[in-house]
């Protein structure tokens, strides 16, 4: 069991790596629980983040596929838009699994963002993004997202094929859970409310 566990209601930064071990994005979230192996937080729309955006000043999905993994990126400031999400990390899977709430709080979607796990600092969970991940959406079964990117950030050297294998080999199984209806496709959490005591998470001062 890793050493770092963080009790709810703290603040934790997730981190997201590039292949190289510099540091891509941080995401602030509340934790609700966490056993030392699995954390469960809240990131609430409108929260800033530090996002991340090609060099030359565009957006990553405003250049070809061709060159969005080839052109280096920096960090900026950012605010995660749009919903609020709720992320189970379990510490050694290579996914997570994100419950998506639109601005009226109710639930919309999961998303399984397949990733490589990386470890955990004093901080938060350090993770590598897999590009590749799924939807699955309540009564409508499940899809790949991102296939295209993913074969693109392959022959980029981005990931490795053998990566990809092992990132489409976890996305298969977390899609059959969701055909079963299992467990975190089952409901739990679909009814979820943050605490209104607490205070959104945010970036440490001088994040790292």
């Amino acid at each position: 069991m890793t050493e770092h566990r963080w009790a709810p209601g703290q603040t934790v930064v997730e981190r997201f790596l590039r292949p190289d071990g510099s540091i891509g994005q941080h995401h602030p979230l509340r934790v609700l629980s966490d056993d030392g192996e699995t954390l469960l937080g809240w990131l609430p729309r409108d929260t800033p983040i530090v996002g991340s955006r090609l060099a030359d000043g565009r957006q990553l999905r405003e250049a070809p596929l061709d060159q969005r993994f080839r052109i280096p990126r920096v960090m900026v400031p950012d605010v995660w838009r749009g919903t609020s999400t709720l992320r189970l990390i379990p510490e050694h899977s290579w996914s997570s699994v994100w419950w998506f709430f639109g601005p009226d709080g109710r639930f919309r979607d999961w998303y399984v963002n397949l990733e490589i796990p990386c470890g955990r600092t004093e901080t938060g969970p350090d993770r590598i993004d897999g590009v590749l991940d799924l939807v699955v959406t309540p009564g409508a079964g499940w899809e790949w997202k991102d296939e295209d990117e993913a074969i693109a950030a392959v022959e980029a050297g981005r990931l490795s094929a053998e990566q990809l294998d092992r990132l489409r080999t976890e996305g298969a199984r977390l899609g059959g859970l969701a055909e079963r209806g299992a467990f975190p496709f089952d409901g739990t959490h679909t009814d979820f409310r943050p605490d209104p005591s607490w205070p959104a998470p945010a970036l440490p001062a001088d994040p790292r």
